[in-house]
């Protein structure tokens, strides 16, 4: 009896002294449990990390995160986690205002564009099952696409030149019909009926353009004989029990998916919305942390297959480059020594978000928002500051100009 007596008030405690919305505990004393770990479905070998640590860390992010992040014009979800031990999240806003329903651990926001660090690594598990080859040819996958030059790999660094596809409307003019409501094949049949003129020749320029991804969407299905939504689940999220992730169906999931909003006003669907690949794909914090982990492992991955993702191809012939790209996955060189950091974020209506794996110290930091807002970009600053151990102001980038002039 006494000891479930103390059980229990130790309970009420950790629940009281515990993280509150926009804050966090900076109790390095506290017990470790299920809910301060991120669990790696594949087995890993990181170090136990120490108290003293966790605090001197913890105390640093609790600051960064309420002077720039936590605010009332932002609402999503920020964690950042160290060998699988959390050490801070917090979860704010709605997913529908309407209904009232909050923001938690399991709510899945849309990742935008940090989709396409997914879809990238579904296409380099499928290179890890000699399914497909990085620089085989599109047309030995789609023999109609237009293009005969481009390859899989010039699609994954945004060097292949394809118009984008939010550019279509502009190409076409009195043909584009804005009513209809675009699949992946109806990007693809565009290119082939159309034969738009590239930007640049295949492989000589680098040119962010999400076109790129659909079309890697498609290649995913043909080498699977999977829709891309089962293909996911079955290359990424289910072998790394990513739960809370899934590819958004348009005809399915409108009700019931976390609303995007700027300001008070939920963004409104558009005719790009059934496009997958590019984005689309709904996830949480914890879970791209466990994404993050499992790609420590080389049963997942093997480690010389992930390092193609982190070697740069945009910067060209820059001698000491500011920023690259590789497949799927962003970087910047910080100063003054050129270290490399490599992250992905997005843009999508209401939606900024921030992925941040830094490989160096097994840190995963991610930010997701679903409220219009330019805040979540600033985990950039915070990493390269607390984990590269040099103060670098990194500018926080208008969505726009970051999804199509970068």
């Amino acid at each position: 009896m006494k000891l479930t007596l103390i059980t229990l008030f130790f309970s009420v405690l950790c629940y009281f002294s515990g993280p509150k919305s926009g804050t966090a505990s900076l109790d390095a004393e506290q017990t470790i449990d299920d809910s301060l770990l991120v669990k790696s479905a594949f087995p890993i070998k990181m170090g136990k990390i120490s108290e003293t640590y966790i605090a001197e860390k913890r105390h640093f992010i609790d600051s960064f995160y309420n002077k720039n992040i936590n605010s009332p014009f932002y609402s999503g979800a920020f964690i950042v986690v160290k060998n699988g031990r959390i050490l801070y999240e917090d979860y704010k806003g709605f997913a529908n205002a309407k209904t009232g329903q909050k923001i938690d651990k399991n709510t899945p926001i849309h990742l935008a564009s940090v989709s396409k660090v997914l879809t990238a690594t579904a296409i380099l598990r499928l290179v890890q099952q000699d399914n497909i080859m990085l620089d085989q040819k599109v047309t030995d996958w789609l023999p109609n696409f237009p293009y005969k030059n481009t390859t899989i790999r010039t699609l994954l660094n945004h060097r292949s030149g394809l118009q984008h596809y939010a550019n279509f409307p502009g190409l076409m003019k009195k043909r584009w019909n804005r009513s209809k409501i675009l699949t992946n094949q109806d990007v693809f049949n565009l290119l082939v009926q159309n034969k738009f003129r590239l930007v640049t020749p295949n492989d000589t320029h680098f040119d962010y353009c999400n076109t790129n991804y659909i079309i890697l969407a498609l290649i995913i299905e043909k080498a699977t004989g999977l829709n891309y939504r089962r293909a996911m689940q079955e290359l990424v999220f289910k072998p790394l029990e990513m739960n809370n992730t899934f590819v958004f169906d348009y005809d399915k999931d409108r009700e019931t998916v976390t609303k995007s909003y700027r300001g008070n006003n939920i963004f409104p669907w558009d005719q790009f919305d059934n496009l997958y690949g590019d984005k689309n794909i709904y996830s949480t914090p914890r879970d791209l942390a466990k994404f993050d982990l499992g790609t420590y492992s080389p049963e997942f991955i093997k480690p010389e297959l992930l390092q193609e993702a982190y070697v740069g191809y945009s910067a060209g012939k820059v001698a000491k480059p500011i920023k690259d790209y590789g497949l799927g996955m962003r970087m910047r060189f910080l100063p003054p020594n050129g270290e490399k950091m490599v992250y992905h974020n997005g843009w999508w209506h209401g939606n900024n978000t921030s992925f941040v794996p830094v490989r160096k110290d097994t840190v995963t930091v991610v930010c997701l928002g679903n409220k219009y807002s330019n805040r979540p970009y600033s985990t950039l600053s915070m990493v390269s500051s607390l984990f590269y151990k040099k103060k670098t102001e990194i500018e926080t980038p208008v969505p726009t100009e970051l999804e199509l002039g970068e």
